[in-house]
């Protein structure tokens, strides 16, 4: 709800002569002078103060959804203030009732300001000297008091805040006569039902819950629009004295109580509650409707296995172009709130993959730093369906070994990972412009070790000598690269890049979105082609899922769509595609990567459903990470695992009692894979 400026004589129309007779008029002035503020001196605070007040769109909780069985499911929600703005018209009559009848029951008579009402709140204020005396605020002052609260606690600094805070709610004679001018501005400009709706979305209603229907919500488990008339009027108790009122322990019950049935009695005389209400409102106690429902906030709070995924789509969020044209717009429209995410998470795919990585990958492993991902890409779209990690998700400083916030599946702009060295899956790009440069994966080339020295890089030759060993002793002799690709032969790929140049493998990579994880150009040297680089998982999933798209290339994407607070589509991710190789090259190298699963590398890892798939694993020489990327014409799977913490430990001989992690590659890898391709079946 937006209450915008109205012109200057609509809201400045009470000043001069005038309001020295409606003090005069009302009995205030004597209260004034003792209290030391002459009539004058009145009209001074009115003249001073501004032509109007303002509330812009009140915070509201983002929304973060997913998917689950095929349907949107809420996620998570993200706020700065927890509360949901809703029009009257979705809030309970017996809400209304209260607001009005317990705090202001002359509210539909008065321009804004109860005149009698004022005069006794000022002698109460004067005779405490500033330090109690009793309300006589409006419900429209008390909006005013509300907005002034709220425009405080936007303000940059603590201290900013602090100050502010304290000039909006002290007991004073001016501060009194601060919120008669802008109440009676609001009342000459807004409806009496715009007001009401206004006040009931700005109150505080304690343990960090704005708003009635944020405050129904958290106390009760209901909306705003089904509380019941003891409800009601438990939530508006609340409203004058939140710390000692609120419904969020027991202790605060009996106060709230003792509000709340002069409310329930002030209904029952104002016609809104009949005789038998009254007597079943008052008999009951807050222990009989209390459901309290702590607030989901934040990714710590969604499914497990999907707070990394929701911590991503989060950051992503925040730099949508929906939001705004620069950093300060987008970082203020999001803590203004009110957009739903509706993100691309397949919340079932992404449970099975948690749930393989917790079996497999034990977070519980105390003899080195063990991380491990899953992460699935569509092909044609570069939706992200999966992002398990094997960590729980854990921000603070005291988190345990199991637990971090890192995500290891993301840039280090995005979830504070450098990424891993990605080994030979990197292969996958020497051969694509192998295929590019017109060569056949059926030539031979030499899989045995040995020394390579000239190269080209960038059209220059180069001397650089370099002795890539093979994985297995027994890989020697003259390999076809169709073959050297299932086996995944160093030695032949050396040959391979010895009559390519360095720079073209770079930039096919480079084409399809891949990048060093914590930023920059990727290199063009010789151990390069074997996969020294630390990249991202979800890079190279997006990269190998172009290769599955014929060639075509879409950047990672996580939201689809997003709405704003009126309900307004305002489109989803910007997507990003390309035609990063040709069609005929990416299609001869998927059908080459086959090959890993029928013999190769990656055997073992062939799904049930018979799918054709592709694919390439990575190992680092010292086995401390270890890769296997593949997929459908579908979707693609990344599954890393290794050291996180730059250690060595050898992960094939290590063992997390279903066998060494790097022997379980293939068999986690197709588990994960079968539920996606039941998901997205090949046609």
């Amino acid at each position: 709800m937006t209450i915008r400026r109205a012109g200057g004589a609509a809201l400045g129309f009470v000043g001069g002569s005038v309001l020295a007779g409606l003090l005069v008029g009302v009995g205030v002035t004597p209260v004034l002078a003792v209290a030391g503020v002459g009539t004058t001196s009145a009209i001074g605070v009115f003249d001073s103060l501004p032509e109007y007040i303002r509330i812009g769109e009140l915070p509201q909780r983002n929304e973060v959804w997913a998917n689950r069985g095929g349907k949107p499911v809420l996620l998570a929600n993200v706020w700065d203030q927890n509360r949901q703005e809703l029009p009257l018209d979705r809030i309970s009559d017996h809400l209304e009732h209260a607001a009005v009848d317990g705090e202001d029951r002359r509210f539909y008579e008065t321009g804004g300001v109860d005149a009698q009402s004022m005069v006794r709140s000022l002698v109460s204020v004067v005779a405490a000297k500033g330090k109690g005396g009793s309300g006589g605020s409006t419900l429209t002052m008390q909006l005013v008091r509300n907005i002034k609260i709220q425009q405080a606690s936007e303000l940059p600094t603590e201290a900013e805040r602090a100050a502010a805070t304290e000039e909006a709610t002290e007991r004073s004679a001016n501060r009194k006569l601060s919120e008669m001018k802008l109440a009676i501005g609001l009342a000459k400009e807004y409806s009496k039902r715009e007001i009401l709706a206004a006040y009931l979305n700005i109150a505080y209603f304690g343990d960090q819950t704005y708003g009635v229907q944020a405050a129904a919500q958290h106390y009760y488990g209901k909306d705003a629009s089904d509380v019941t008339p003891a409800e009601a009027a438990s939530l508006i108790a609340i409203v004058q004295w939140p710390e000692r009122r609120d419904l969020s322990t027991a202790a605060h019950h009996a106060d709230n109580v003792a509000r709340r049935d002069v409310i329930l009695r002030s209904m029952h005389e104002q016609g809104h509650l009949t005789g038998a209400e009254l007597t079943e409102a008052v008999a009951s106690e807050p222990a009989d409707y209390v459901r309290l429902t702590p607030p989901q906030q934040g990714c710590e709070a969604v499914a497990r296995g999907a707070e990394y995924f929701c911590d991503f789509a989060v950051r992503v969020a925040k730099e949508l172009p929906q939001l705004g044209p620069t950093e300060e717009r987008r970082a203020d429209a999001w803590r203004t709130g009110g957009y739903r995410i509706q993100t691309t998470l397949d919340l079932d795919r992404n449970a099975e993959q948690k749930a393989l990585l917790d079996r497999y990958d034990p977070n519980t492993e105390s003899r080195f730093a063990l991380g491990a991902t899953l992460d699935t890409v569509e092909a044609g779209t570069g939706r992200v369906l999966t992002m398990a990690q094997n960590t729980d998700y854990d921000r603070s400083d005291a988190a345990p070994a199991t637990a971090t916030s890192l995500n290891y599946a993301t840039d280090r702009a995005y979830g504070g990972s450098n990424g891993f060295q990605v080994g030979s899956t990197y292969k996958m790009f020497t051969l694509l412009q192998w295929l590019a440069s017109g060569r056949s994966p059926d030539a031979m080339v030499d899989g045995t070790r040995h020394t390579q020295t000239t190269w080209t890089q960038c059209g220059q030759t180069i001397e650089r000598a370099w002795t890539p060993k093979n994985d297995s002793p027994g890989q020697r002799g003259m390999y076809s690269v169709r073959n050297a690709t299932a086996q995944s032969v160093n030695a032949a790929y050396s040959s391979m890049a010895a009559q390519l140049d360095l720079c073209d493998i770079r930039d096919v990579a480079a084409r399809l979105g891949v990048h060093p994880a914590r930023g920059g150009d990727l290199p063009a040297n010789p151990a390069a082609v074997l996969g020294t680089t630390s990249i991202a998982p979800l890079t190279m999933a997006a990269a190998y899922a172009g290769v599955a798209d014929h060639g075509r290339y879409c950047a990672p994407v996580v939201i689809d769509q997003v709405t704003d607070r009126r309900g307004e589509e305002l489109g989803g991710q910007p997507r990003a595609c390309r035609q990063a190789v040709p069609a005929a090259v990416a299609d001869t190298a998927f059908a080459v990567m086959g090959g890993a699963f029928h013999g190769g590398t990656a055997d073992g890892g062939q799904t049930p459903d018979g799918a054709t798939l592709f694919g390439k694993t990575g190992t680092t020489d010292a086995a401390d990470q270890i890769w296997l990327v593949g997929g459908t014409s579908r979707a693609v799977t990344a599954y890393w695992q290794g050291n996180t913490d730059g250690g060595k430990a050898n992960l094939r001989s290590h063992s997390s009692g279903e066998g060494s992690y790097a022997g379980t590659r293939a068999a986690v890898w197709r588990q994960a894979q079968t539920g996606v391709n039941a998901a997205l079946a090949v046609g």
